[in-house]
């Protein structure tokens, strides 16, 4: 038994070792996992809300709520996740998140109140929490070293060609103001069983690690294929030793504060349009639009990342995100003005995107970077409670969303700081030890 199964992983080995890197293949794989995974809901919250809020009522803080309630999830099984993905690898984590996702959905379609619209809305963001956007970013972590920034901007651009299309689709099939289309109940069920029958097959093609497969990560290996010392990563930092730098910490909350940016926006943007008059429909191109530039942004913002240092970039797409916010609030209201809104927004989220996950790779190492992350996940996923409710709240009680998008730009802005100032952490010292 364990010489076929030494001959079925040599087999596998060299099918892997084709005339491009495996990781790159992997890159494409990231994006049409998010397609279905993560995309339906994370780029179209809006449009659920705004049927959610014509079929039920709900206040635009009681829709808010869902979001921060699953932050507060996020924030608390980051860690979990982390080291379950860690512990038990990326394939199986995304298998159980991706089926997940698919029971949430098909709950999501039974919603006739807020309990179980917030019990759904958990389902679905406990399996992308699991299966999702830290469990991808760890895989193509753990295939390069060289190139890793544009690697993840690639990843991260490829899922977003998926809601380009998903977001203007979906507001065409839920648009509460338009007869004879199927409506969010229908197609949150058609959508959770196609989830559910895509997972096996998808996560089938997943490879933890290279090195589980007699391959090294790209950047790690001569032309010949043997090992070379790399120049991208010194050490392997432990969780303690990341949690005892500066660097970690100034990273996290500048995630957090920039991120509550983004999706507060995701969840209040299309409901800001119809306030002002604009149709479902003409809400979700915006979205797309700001979707396309966030694509093209996330390949620029990692090759910019591999050039230059990356929390300066950070630092310089998060300053994007606040102007971009100002834009909206203060200039008039018109189409043009939204559009402008877009390209800017998409330029800051996409080029933010792979470097706050890509500079902690550089920073800290592979080893350890899925609870790493999940350590981090902490403090940005409170923060990001934060933002949604605020804005809702502000909206509800003063009948306009200025106020709390203001508050949100000065967010973007101190953020932004945050990752200027997070430096790279010396290595650790570690007793008794020769070589690291």
């Amino acid at each position: 038994m364990s010489s076929v199964i030494q001959s079925t992983s040599t087999t596998l080995s060299y099918a892997l070792r084709g005339k491009l890197f495996y990781g790159w293949y992997l890159c494409l794989l990231f994006g049409v996992i998010l397609w279905i995974g993560t995309s339906p809901l994370f780029h179209a919250m809006g449009i659920w809300a705004v049927a959610l809020e014509r079929s039920f009522g709900w206040s635009r803080f009681q829709l808010s709520l869902a979001l921060s309630f699953t932050r507060i999830e996020g924030g608390l099984l980051g860690p979990i996740e982390g080291y379950l993905v860690d512990k038990y690898g990326v394939r199986r984590m995304v298998f159980i998140g991706l089926l997940t996702t698919g029971l949430g959905w098909v709950l999501f379609s039974q919603v006739n109140n807020l309990l179980t619209f917030y019990f759904a809305y958990l389902v679905i963001s406990f399996g992308q929490g699991i299966g999702g956007w830290l469990a991808l970013n760890t895989l193509i972590t753990n295939w390069f070293s060289k190139n890793r920034s544009l690697a993840i901007g690639f990843a991260n651009s490829f899922a977003r060609v998926g809601p380009m299309a998903i977001v203007p689709i979906l507001a065409w099939l839920i648009d509460p103001d338009v007869s004879g289309r199927p409506g969010w109940s229908i197609t949150a069920l058609v959508l959770g069983i196609f989830v559910i029958i895509m997972s096996f097959p998808l996560t089938r093609l997943i490879r933890n690690k290279p090195e589980e497969y007699g391959l090294l990560p790209y950047g790690d290996a001569d032309k010949d294929g043997r090992p070379k010392k790399s120049a991208y990563e010194s050490i392997n930092f432990t969780v303690r030793e990341a949690l005892k730098t500066r660097a970690f910490w100034l990273i996290s909350i500048g995630h957090g504060l920039t991120a509550m940016v983004l999706v507060t926006f995701m969840l209040h943007l299309a409901p800001m349009m119809t306030d002002k008059s604009y149709s479902l429909q003409t809400a979700s191109f915006v979205v797309t639009a700001y979707t396309g530039v966030t694509m093209t942004f996330q390949v620029i913002g990692g090759y910019i990342g591999d050039k230059m240092r990356k929390n300066v970039a950070l630092m310089l797409f998060s300053m994007c995100l606040a102007i971009a916010v100002l834009v909206l609030v203060l200039g008039p209201t018109s189409l043009f003005v939204a559009y402008i809104f877009a390209a800017l927004f998409g330029i800051g989220f996409g080029g933010r995107n792979p470097l706050a996950s890509s500079i902690r790779g550089d920073y800290f190492g592979r080893a350890n970077f899925g609870k790493i992350m999940g350590v981090g996940a902490l403090p940005m996923n409170f923060m990001m409670v934060i933002g949604p409710l605020f804005a809702g709240y502000m909206r509800d009680v003063t009948g306009s969303y200025s106020v709390g998008f203001l508050g949100l730009a000065v967010c973007a802005f101190v953020g932004s700081i945050f990752f200027l100032f997070a430096t790279r952490p010396p290595d650790p010292i570690r007793k008794n030890e020769f070589s690291v």
